[in-house]
């Protein structure tokens, strides 16, 4: 199977940019998107052979997951508990024969750390989630995570330690999660890879410079880490501040 996830920081902008040329070059089985930015029906996609399903954010303009599927789920729901409402359209899973997906976007704790209380909880919730999904079938967990775990996974860790996607509770949820039964797919194969990134800032030619963050991932239950077969961040492919990443697995 051919996954794709890609924060598109608002699709209506991304369709002008190629996301659709993507989208059909690159053919995935699964292609999940976070921060589509739109509310119903102001949207209208035509990707044949494709099962779409949308979870919008109350709020306009914001937020925001899709995922298009060629197969079918048996079943589809939205957000991550009830401990929190899906008021921000931040969680689909999609329930298959064999695993569930999980498509997310994380809430960011913002540059001045005052939604980090708020992220930290969310995390322990949607941890629960994923451990209550796992203990039916594996998990294939994906999206803009806003986190880099560790320090080969930005351009400029030192002056970075302690803000926004770098903090040391940040990365603990993350370190927790993979502890309890999961892998970070890219660094499974690729422990050592460096320079490799899925988000700029727009500031000034810092994309091309690739002074960057890898916060978007493919999370996998340690069951089918040997399964996977490539993981591929396309750094190339404009039309957002992130790049997709794809996964290649055997399911």
């Amino acid at each position: 199977m051919k996954l794709v996830t890609w924060n598109v920081n608002g699709i209506r902008a991304c369709v002008k940019k190629g996301f659709i040329d993507f989208f059909q070059q690159i053919d995935a089985d699964i292609f999940c998107l976070q921060e589509t930015k739109l509310q119903e029906g102001q949207i209208k996609l035509e990707l044949e052979g494709y099962h779409q399903f949308w979870n919008y954010a109350e709020r306009k303009g914001y937020s925001g997951t899709a995922v298009f599927t060629k197969e079918k789920p048996l079943a589809v729901t939205y957000g991550v508990g009830e401990d929190f409402e899906e008021l921000e359209g931040r969680a689909i899973t999609l329930e298959f024969e064999n695993f569930f997906l999980l498509n997310v976007y994380t809430p960011n704790s913002k540059r001045d750390l005052s939604r980090l209380s708020y992220r930290v909880g969310w995390e322990k919730q949607l941890k629960q989630y994923i451990l209550s999904l796992e203990a039916i079938k594996p998990v294939i967990y994906c999206g803009d995570l806003n986190v880099a775990h560790q320090e080969i996974d930005l351009k400029n860790p030192k002056p970075n330690i302690g803000n926004s996607g770098f903090t040391t509770e940040e990365r603990n949820e993350m370190t927790s999660l993979l502890e309890l039964g999961f892998v970070d797919s890219f660094r499974h194969l690729y422990p050592e890879r460096t320079d490799v990134y899925t988000w700029w800032s727009y500031m000034a030619k810092v994309r091309e410079r690739n002074i960057g963050w890898r916060i978007d991932y493919f999370i996998v239950s340690n069951q089918l880490k040997d399964n996977i077969t490539d993981v591929n961040i396309h750094c190339d492919v404009m039309g957002s501040d992130h790049c997709p990443v794809q996964l290649d697995i055997q399911i």
